[in-house]
């Protein structure tokens, strides 16, 4: 099948997602984007690395600092932007065949767009970096469909939810912090509103460059629904968008304001929130002891998860290649990932002994990531829509903004989005995703 530049995309079994889900252990996963250049000429003594993930300026400057210290003898220069832009500048360069950028970094599902047109097989490398321990799932993962590894596994991430211990007190009578369910999140929401004379304890990231269309994604449809674009406008569907309309009602309405909870948690203007692993660290920096990490809740049909695997791939056609390889293998060692973990809050993807002097908020967070995985049902950000990625995010954020801000009536939203939905869908050629069921042609949406 091909994507809606022409390029070749490839599928997933759903067995070797479901497996892949189940190797992230107690490691989590995220996306984001920013400003990237052309790329370093054949023959430099500087790499291209053009990324997907990192872009916020502070973990951008992070993840330069990791890399000179990967690998002192490599000279990195680190590039991350919008998806659509650095996916298309990749493509283009292979396609004209003057390769400057030397690798990418990005989701899986990034990765899955380039593909074999536009990745070189790294099988070799990953046989060689194997005995480091990366997961079977991960390993499978990165073939992208095929019989040949197109990619080199690098971080893990998810989502949770962090509780200043103030709000324990307002918990549902026998509710257990750790496996919620949705409705009691929404009583502790309402109980603790109550009580703090009418302001809103709850938060979501529901900001210009916030995360909320993956709470939405990855968490409230699974968990309602047991599914996302088969049952996108099903009853069960508008089950969930009522509930969400009930959830906004107890939510911090600065929350639209809001690109990363850990401010407002940090601040004390919300005692509980949920973001990405990465953008929940600082909350309980100074205070470490006085906060909890916990899984998302469980809804009707499960409690839903969404694990985001980061990889690295070589550019095809690319120049220096023997340096590219040196510089990913400096990268998945233990030391390494465990500087990513400490500084960026991403997961290994390598066996890596966790040291004692992890910051205390990454041990929470490894603790709450492993019960989530327990039993959860995984979902993965959209695998096959290539450039339309970011207009299948707009469809959910237009269901939020009509359904939950607006007032809208839910199913005549579900339906006429539902129709943009199935024509990016059926463009991008798009087989269905877990938490869908596997498709033989273009997924639909039901």
């Amino acid at each position: 099948m091909t994507d809606p530049d022409g390029q070749p995309t490839t599928r997933i079994s759903r067995r070797a997602l479901v497996r892949a889900g189940a190797a992230l252990g107690a490691a989590p996963l995220l996306a984001a984007c920013g400003q990237n250049t052309t790329g370093a000429k054949a023959g430099s003594n500087t790499l291209s690395l053009l990324s997907t993930q990192h872009t916020p300026t502070k973990e951008a400057d992070a993840f330069r600092q990791i890399l000179k210290a990967a690998d002192p003898s490599l000279t990195v220069n680190f590039n991350p932007g919008d998806t659509a832009t650095t996916i298309s500048q990749v493509k283009a360069q292979v396609q004209a065949r003057s390769v400057r950028v030397n690798a990418f970094l990005g989701i899986h599902s990034d990765l899955s767009t380039l593909g074999p047109d536009n990745l070189a097989d790294v099988s070799g490398l990953v046989s060689e970096i194997g005995s480091a321990g990366i997961s079977a799932g991960n390993v499978t993962l990165s073939k992208i469909g095929t019989d040949k590894n197109y990619y080199v596994p690098l971080e893990q991430a998810t989502y949770l939810l962090a509780v200043n211990k103030k709000a324990l007190g307002w918990l549902p009578a026998g509710a257990d912090v750790n496996s919620l369910t949705y409705d009691q999140l929404l009583a502790w929401a309402k109980a603790g509103k109550a009580a703090n004379g009418g302001k809103a304890v709850f938060g979501l990231p529901a900001g210009p460059k916030g995360l909320l269309h993956r709470f939405t994604q990855g968490y409230l449809y699974p968990s309602f629904t047991g599914g996302l674009v088969t049952t996108f406008r099903s009853p069960d569907a508008v089950t969930a968008w009522q509930y969400f309309k009930e959830l906004w009602s107890v939510t911090l309405p600065a929350s639209t304001n809001v690109d990363f909870m850990q401010e407002p948690l940090a601040s004390g203007q919300v005692l509980i929130g949920w973001d990405h692993v990465a953008r929940l660290v600082d909350a309980p920096r100074d205070k470490p002891d006085d906060w909890l990490m916990v899984p998302a809740p469980q809804g009707p049909k499960a409690r839903g998860y969404l694990a985001i695997l980061n990889g690295i791939g070589i550019v095809k056609g690319s120049p220096d290649q023997d340096r590219t390889r040196q510089l990913i293998k400096a990268l998945v060692k233990p030391e390494v990932q465990l500087d990513i973990l400490r500084k960026l809050a991403f997961f290994p993807t390598v066996r890596a002994a966790v040291p004692a002097d992890l910051p205390p908020a990454i041990k929470l967070e490894s603790q709450a990531v492993t019960r989530t995985q327990t039993g959860g049902l995984l979902s993965l950000p959209s695998v096959g829509m290539g450039a339309s990625d970011s207009k299948f995010t707009k469809v959910f954020q237009n269901c939020f903004t009509a359904i939950v801000l607006g007032n809208a009536g839910i199913q005549q939203t579900l339906d006429a989005q539902a129709k943009t939905m199935q024509q990016l869908i059926t463009d991008a050629n798009a087989r269905c995703w877990v938490p869908d069921p596997q498709s033989s042609g273009p997924c639909q949406v039901g």
